[in-house]
């Protein structure tokens, strides 16, 4: 059956991972093998729309499996730990798997439990999250329920899923409080670890500006520390207070709980630092990393995982063919970032271009660094896109890997 390949996870990036890997290699050439521990697969960017009734759950959900083409092997199991040195997946019911690669895309987990307070009282009362779908869910019926007070949107530390989801959040509660007729009774406050709106400057300035003209207040450089859920309070590690009467807390992230249990595969938070342009474990050729599992240098997001997904691809194939990794992912990256009233905004940008003015993909394309009906257009296509396109590993016309530079004005140099 030729060399096998075992990709953990398959949500975004070990899905698309797979089907493009399939697409590439014939089944005889070699056989691939999916693990995950459940058979659901959430389209998380629809989790930002559920808290205010834009997105239905049981329509963001879908079967793994079926996601995968025909002659891709799907495993549901729980992963015990990788055994590097005997290239074994452990598991914590039946024996191990051997494996030829390796393709690590279990993503982020969230662990709400490392904040203090966090998992305590008030929590699913005051005190919230919409980064799950059980969490969306029930912060849907507080937003309901909430007639006036403060309404605080709080980045616990990075890094985090999809970074400007929370910044999305505190946008879209501005305009479903106007469209209630109570935003005046309400004061927004989108409280964060950075210095800043955004890590990149160009794209904080421009999203400073948004929170500014919607009456949204900035609290920067507020890591949290604890929080106090029957008393209503955010306390960061500086000892600075923030009351609420409704908090939207993103909490830690962390990667998956079996890279901890295996020596050598995670860095310190449990992701895995594999070379930032090969997608390589360095010191084990045959071991990779793709999407929010990878501890590199680019944003946890969707289009993440796509760009990379390409590089991965090309580079497994030369190293079953035993030849030296060629293809590079220079952290090409972009946002949509919804901004409410049917409006959203578009960052492009890579490991050492910050988000520029101009259109995407080319002049032609979309505006960039501006609000627009047709961002927001674009990001409402992307779910379609996602499913028939990305998942099943096709290329988007016009839209691979490397960042493009057409259509973008270099503001100087």
């Amino acid at each position: 059956m030729g060399k096998h390949i075992v990709i953990l996870g398959s949500g975004t990036a070990g899905t698309l991972a797979a089907n493009r890997l399939r697409r590439k290699h014939a089944v005889g050439e070699c056989r691939i093998t999916v693990v995950d521990q459940d058979d659901d697969h959430v389209y998380q960017p629809g989790l930002l729309f559920v808290p205010f009734g834009l997105a239905q759950p049981h329509g963001l959900i879908r079967s793994r499996p079926r996601q995968l083409h025909e002659g891709i092997d799907y495993r549901r199991a729980r992963i015990d730990r990788v055994d590097l040195d005997a290239r074994e997946v452990h598991f914590a019911v039946g024996g191990p798997v051997a494996y030829d690669v390796l393709v690590v895309a279990t993503g982020a987990a969230l662990l709400p439990e490392e904040t203090d307070g966090l998992t305590g009282p008030g929590r699913h009362e005051r005190v919230h999250t919409f980064y799950d779908l059980p969490g969306a869910v029930d912060l849907h019926h507080a937003l309901e329920r909430f007639e006036g007070g403060r309404l605080v949107v709080d980045v616990a530390d990075l890094p985090i899923k999809c970074p400007v989801a929370p910044l999305e959040f505190a946008f879209l509660a501005d305009w479903y409080f106007r469209r209630r007729g109570i935003r005046d009774r309400v004061e927004l406050l989108y409280a964060t670890p950075l210095d800043g709106a955004f890590t990149k400057p160009v794209a904080a300035e421009a999203l400073s500006g948004l929170l500014m003209k919607k009456g949204i207040a900035l609290m920067t450089e507020f890591t949290l520390g604890e929080v106090d859920g029957a008393g209503g309070r955010l306390v960061s590690y500086d000892e600075r207070e923030v009351s609420f009467d409704l908090a939207v807390v993103v909490p830690l992230h962390g990667g998956a709980a079996y890279i901890g249990r295996s020596p050598g595969l995670g860095d310190e938070l449990g992701f895995v630092p594999v070379d930032p342009h090969s997608l390589q474990l360095p010191g084990r050729p045959e071991v990779f990393a793709i999407g929010d599992a990878a501890g590199l240098p680019a944003s946890k997001a969707g289009s993440v995982a796509h760009f990379e997904g390409e590089v991965l691809v090309h580079n497994i194939g030369r190293f079953l063919a035993g030849k030296p990794l060629d293809a590079t992912y220079d952290g090409h990256t972009n946002c949509f970032v919804e901004t409410g009233f049917h409006k959203a905004l578009l960052f492009d940008f890579n490991y050492d271009t910050e988000p520029l003015p101009g259109h995407f993909p080319a002049a032609a394309g979309l505006p960039l660094l501006k609000e627009s009906h047709a961002a927001h257009l674009g990001k409402l296509a992307f779910e379609w896109l996602y499913w028939h396109s990305l998942l099943p590993g096709r290329e988007l016309p016009g839209i691979g890997s490397p960042m493009p530079e057409r259509g973008k004005h270099r503001t100087h140099g």
